[in-house]
This record gives C-alpha cells, structure tokens and sequence, in this order.
C-alpha cells in the first residue's frame, strides 16, 4: 500500500505529497482542476498527471484528497450527479480526507465509500504549509479505527501529532471548533494591536507584555508581528477562515446555542471577502482595525 494519489495540489496538498515522496513512498498520480499546476507537480515528483478523477484512484492504493469545501468534495466522491469521480472501481480502495467541511459532507462520503467497497477516513489538519511540508502536521482522524491503522505509517510521516478521535464527523466537529477559536483569538489580537497603535503605543514592546501576559495567545506568536508589519503573505486565507467560522455557526445554531463572539469574527471575515481582501492572510484582519489602513494591503 505505498502508492498514493493526491487530488487538491494547493499550497497544503502539493507539500503533502512532496513529504510522502522524500519519505519514499510512490506519488502515483495527481490531479488538480489547475492543470498547469497538477503537470508541474508531477513532473518534479515523478507522477503522472491525471485529466479524470477515476485515473487517480485506478493508479494508486491511497488517494489523499485536500480541496475547498462541501460542494467540491461533493463533486470528486459523484455525489452531485458526476459521471467521472474517484469511486469509479474503487472497491479495497482508501480516501483520507484532508479538508476542512461539514461533518455532514463527510459522513455522506463515507455512506458512498462503503457503498462502493472502498473506505473512507477523515484527517483534518490544524497545521499550515510550513508543517505540511516538514511533516509536522496535528491530525485529528475520524471513522473506523480498523482503516485508520492500515494508513496510521502513512499519516504519521505527515504528522507529529496524530490522534484518532472518533467516528466520521468527529474529527470534523474538533476541526471546526479549533478554528473558530483561532480565528475569534486572531480578531481579537487585531483589535488590540490596532487600539494599541492608535494609543500611539510600541507595538513591539506590546506584544512582548501580551506574550507574559493573560492576553498571551498562539495567534500572537504566529500573527502578532506580522499584523504590525502588515506582512500578510498567506498561509491559512480570509476566506478559509470566513468559511470555517460558518461551519462552526452552524453547528452552534444546530446545537441551539449562542455564539456571539462567533458570529462577530465571522462578519470581519466577510468584510474581508467582500472588500477583495479574502486571499490574505488571516492576519490581515488587522487591515480592518489599524487605523489608515483599510484596502491598503
């Protein structure tokens, strides 16, 4: 089982496969619909290029999916009416599942795995690329635990925290919950900054006193810099963080809960989008509370 196939070759997915690739195993086939991409990849990984999604999972033992969200995970499983789809001859096949969707999105892939004798596994990944392409990845895994140890050697090159947490749906529930969190922190370290700047206070000296003390976060480590800096090269966008923060608002609103800090992070992120700021960064939400900034970035 040391063929594998990546279909989703963004900034995650294509440094995923260059990792399975140093650690030796065999990319099969890759597919994007980004084709110039998908052949650059290809070619510097030995692999081939695949035009149909069916191709990626005829050539390979494992297909590692990363794409955008609910509608086109719909569509690689044939699950919105497509002809073409990985399930086509998949049976003793496995699909682990890499992106960020609705817990719903993966208990209907799983359904559709079954059904075509192929298994399905959930990984959500609470890492950015830097991570992905060192192999140091958080997993969180969600289905059957059986399936999850025949594919545990591949997950853990990829990973240096690798937890099965449930059945399917699980993980994506966790998922789903650590990034409206981070997101809700990362707002909230905007707007302190931003005020801080307006105070005319150094913005260094205050993240240094963030970072001892109660207002010390992850986010500050990994955003508070470049939020003074206005460095928004991006690692996790806007519009993920826009997309992720409503998956959450809908569990909640499931659940019959309240969430107002929630929902308030979820506005600023769409300001974003709408503002055509959505491909940066996360932390170019500072854009939105520095003052004198606005679409500067």
């Amino acid at each position: 089982m040391n063929t594998i196939g990546f279909v989703g070759i963004g900034r995650m997915g294509s440094n995923m496969a260059r990792r399975l690739k140093d650690q030796g195993y065999t990319i099969g086939a890759v597919y994007d619909i980004r084709t110039d991409p998908a052949n650059e990849l290809a070619a510097e990984l030995g692999s081939t290029p695949c035009k149909r999604l069916s191709e990626v999972t005829a050539a390979c033992d494992v297909v590692i999916t990363v794409v955008t969200d609910d509608a086109a995970m719909r569509s690689i499983f044939g699950l919105s009416g497509e002809t073409d789809h990985l399930l086509v001859d998949s049976a003793k096949k496995i699909f682990i599942n890499c992106a960020t969707i609705s817990p719903q999105c993966h208990v209907d892939v799983e359904k559709a795995a079954h059904s075509a004798g192929a298994h399905s596994l959930e990984a959500c990944m609470a890492s950015s690329i830097t991570q992905a392409r060192e192999g140091t990845l958080y997993l969180m895994v969600g289905g059957d635990e059986d399936v999850f140890k025949k594919v545990q050697p591949i997950m853990s090159h990829m990973s240096t925290a690798l937890r099965h947490v449930g059945g399917t749906g699980q993980a994506a529930k966790v998922k789903a919950l650590v990034n409206m969190v981070m997101n809700i922190n990362t707002a909230g370290l905007a707007e302190g900054l931003g005020l801080g700047d307006a105070l005319g206070l150094d913005l260094t000296m205050l993240r240094e006193i963030f970072s001892q003390t109660g207002a010390n976060s992850r986010v500050l480590e990994t955003d508070g810099e470049d939020m003074q800096n206005r460095e928004h090269s991006c690692f996790f966008s806007a519009a993920h963080a826009a997309k992720d923060s409503g998956i959450a608002l809908s569990l909640g609103r499931a659940a019959g809960l309240d969430l107002p800090l929630a929902e308030a992070t979820k506005a600023q992120y769409d300001r974003m989008v709408s503002a055509g700021l959505g491909e940066l960064d996360k932390s170019g939400i500072a854009e939105l509370t520095f003052r004198g900034r606005g679409k500067k970035a």
